[in-house]
């Protein structure tokens, strides 16, 4: 027999099949891991066929052996990697080592070890009579003969002392060990009874009947979805199916975790980037077995390897983080639909802010459209708008006089209050006031940021760090100024503002320690804290009880990017954080301070009025010709030679010209927003069309031209941002 084998090796000439004979002691199986011969090494790789077309005039090298035997791809993943390497022009052995956890991956250097526990018992009774009755024993040895009668065996880690080292050397107690897995610590809730209002009957009735299986929840912050979500899951793991439970990186709180472990007990696996590489191998494998109904995860989780699949949930559906930026750049939307179809199951995305691709899809049909615009609690958050251009009169650069009103009654009532900067770090540039030097990154176009805790700074791209120095490197000078600022010094402020108040920041840079996540949110939960500081970190999944202020610092951050999603962006991420306020009995306020208070994005805003956006935004989107009245793709041309990437992208804009039909809109190339990235320099073109056409081949053809050049060409299809 001879097996089709995709090796490890991600490179474009060598993503094909090649064929091996299978050795007659080998019991190979389609989707298998093994280790083949290849030129002069031995490489990993997977089993994607197994046939009897043995060509007599090749002489086949043999496999070597299985890797694992335990770990099979099964076919719906075989078949949605290959549909997925079509659809975003990747290599067909990167989109089946996106799918699992790093020891899982064809890549023998990787592999983790299993964890075991060791357990001690007697290995004979009659021996140890005769060793009790003939030796004179210490009484230690005695005690743990006794516990080892009566419980048959223990945990060696329990009873570890001289006295049974002793007894095993002796042979009267004898070592076993059994696998195990490794224990994620989640606090677990009370199982909540869940009684849903009217509101929730309803949206829950309307996706029960669906004859259209892709529903689209949009229901405002408050409104109750979790609790839908929970019993649909319930319904599905009932009726003796599966459940997949996708949520967005930053919305994955211990929060949600422990709701969802607290309903469905062992039920639940749990997969994302803050498990260490043996966690996730264990969850994994717990998978694997069927021991799980229900996978709980990231982007990444939607890979999970479960079967008879009937409910994938996408919690939050409008994150931008369902969308991989690295190769393969595929939509977790996408592949939840494409596996839902194969498995004949329930797609429920929910979100107050949908993209407007996805509302628009609800709205013609496309997806089942089901509404909940009220919250459990009857009352949204009042929002004021502060025009801050008024305020820097009265000299109040950081802070509104009325936040700080708002902050300090907040204070008195023993009440928290969030405030939202969607920049991390201290400063964002630092400049010298006698020259005007300013430290940027050597290898990428983009200034440093400083990090006062670590008194460096740091590129937030390619992690170029240097010592933070009183002295200006180009004049020398002690005239240097932080200018800018992050949650860092945000925090700092107001500790100084509010000097009795307890004040916690929570982002990327307080969050790096295993746990740390958990520990803040509990913390600032149990009321340890009074004011959170954060980045859009804490704009989605948490639920404080006694949060009644949140206050966003400068909402102008995402509304000036150079994108087109830049007002959809904005909206999002305020809408979002305005609904952390006010969530259970007291009353919640939110004021939003900006330079641009006349800006449509803070009066939709002010009326919590998604429609209204949306019907302002499509009226931009059609005129000037983007999503969802056209697909975008983006086509990154780089080099480490400016010269070069700029004549590379000059020949590829002539070869899309020369073989699209003019349907297609084609714009650039031009220099990319970071023009320079880790020593790369990037140019940039657009594509927009609304028929595919024959739009994927030419793509694949344009990669093949560039398989052995010092250019890199990347493809990113319908991407969510064009930065």
């Amino acid at each position: 027999m001879i097996a089709s084998v995709l090796i490890e090796y991600n490179i474009k000439q060598l993503d094909k099949v090649f064929d091996y004979k299978i050795p007659e002691n080998l019991k190979v199986k389609k989707g298998m891991k093994v280790l083949v011969p290849f030129g002069k090494q031995n490489i990993e790789g997977f089993v994607l066929n197994i046939h009897k077309n043995e060509d007599k005039n090749i002489e086949y090298k043999e496999i070597i052996k299985i890797e694992n035997e335990g770990f099979i791809i099964n076919d719906e993943l075989l078949t949605l990697g290959k549909w997925m390497s079509e659809q975003t022009i990747s290599s067909l052995i990167s989109c089946y080592q996106a799918m699992f956890p790093k020891a899982l991956k064809a890549d023998h250097k990787a592999n983790i070890n299993k964890k075991y526990e060791k357990y001690i018992k007697l290995a004979n009774r009659e021996k140890t009579e005769e060793y009790i009755k003939n030796k004179k024993i210490s009484e230690s040895q005695l005690k743990i003969i006794n516990k080892l009668k009566e419980n048959n065996k223990l945990l060696k880690s329990e009873i570890n002392s001289s006295s049974l080292k002793t007894l095993i050397k002796n042979g009267i107690v004898c070592e076993t060990k059994k696998e195990v897995n490794r224990k994620i610590l989640i606090n677990k809730e009370t199982p909540k009874k869940i009684e849903l209002s009217q509101e929730q009957k309803e949206a829950y009735n309307e996706i029960k009947n669906s004859k259209n299986k892709t529903i689209l929840l949009h229901g405002v912050t408050g409104s109750g979805k979790t609790e839908i979500y929970i019993k649909l899951i319930k319904d599905c793991l009932n009726s003796g199916q599966t459940a997949i439970f996708l949520v967005p990186e930053i919305s994955l709180t211990p929060q949600i975790i422990s709701r969802l472990s607290s309903e469905f007990s062992n039920d639940v696996a749990i997969l994302h980037s803050r498990l260490s590489e043996g966690e996730k191998y264990d969850e994994y494998r717990k998978i694997l077995k069927c021991e799980v109904k229900l996978v709980v995860g990231a982007r990444s989780a939607i890979f999970a390897p479960l079967k008879n699949i009937g409910l994938i949930i996408i919690d939050e559906c409008s994150s931008a983080s369902y969308k991989q930026e690295n190769n393969p750049k595929y939509n977790t939307i996408d592949l939840a639909i494409e596996r839902a179809k194969n498995n004949k199951a329930f797609v429920v995305m929910g979100s107050a802010t949908p993209l407007l691709e996805q509302y628009a899809r609800g709205v013609k049909g496309v997806y089942k459209l089901v509404e909940m615009p009220n919250r459990i609690n009857k009352q949204m958050p009042s929002i004021k708008i502060i025009d801050m251009s008024k305020e820097i009169k009265k000299r109040n650069t950081i802070l509104s006089s009325e936040l700080k009103q708002k902050i300090n009654d907040r204070l008195e009532k023993k009440e928290q209050v969030i405030l939202l900067l969607n920049r991390r770090g201290y400063s964002t540039y630092i400049s010298c006031a006698s020259c005007g030097y300013v430290y940027k990154c050597p290898h990428c176009d983009i200034s440093l940021i400083y990090h006062k805790t670590t008194n460096n700074l740091r590129c937030h791209y390619c992690g170029y760090s240097i010592k933070m120095n009183d002295k200006c490197p180009k004049c020398g000078e002690e005239s240097l100024l932080t200018l800018g600022m992050g949650t860092e010094k945000l925090e700092k402020y107001i500790q100084e503002e509010f000097p009795t108040s307890k004040v916690l920041r929570m982002d990327i840079d307080t969050t790096t320690k295993k746990g740390s996540h958990q520990k803040l949110i509990e913390s600032f939960k149990n009321r340890e804290y009074d004011i959170l500081v954060g980045t859009q970190m804490i704009s989605k999944g948490l639920n404080f009880p006694h949060v009644t202020l949140v206050g966003i610092i400068n909402a102008d951050n995402s509304l000036n990017i150079p994108d087109f999603r830049s007002h959809e962006k904005t909206f999002e991420i305020l809408m979002q954080t305005s609904g952390r306020s006010g969530r259970n009995e007291l009353p919640g306020e939110v004021i939003i301070q900006t330079f641009n208070p006349d800006n449509y994005v803070f009066t939709c805003l002010k009326k919590h009025n998604y429609i209204d956006f949306y019907n302002h935004e499509m009226l931009i989107r059609k005129t000037l010709k983007y999503p969802p009245y056209y697909y975008l793709i983006q086509i990154k041309i780089s080099s480490l030679k400016y010269e070069t990437a700029k004549k590379e992208s000059m020949t590829i804009k002539d070869y899309l010209k020369n073989n699209l039909s003019e349907q297609f809109i084609i714009l650039g190339p031009s220099t990319a927003n970071i023009f320079k990235l880790n020593n790369k320099y990037y140019f940039s073109i657009i594509i927009k069309y609304k028929k595919e056409e024959n739009i994927l081949e030419v793509l694949k053809n344009l990669t093949n031209n560039y398989l052995k050049t010092n250019t890199n060409v990347d493809i990113n299809i319908n991407p969510l941002s064009t930065i």
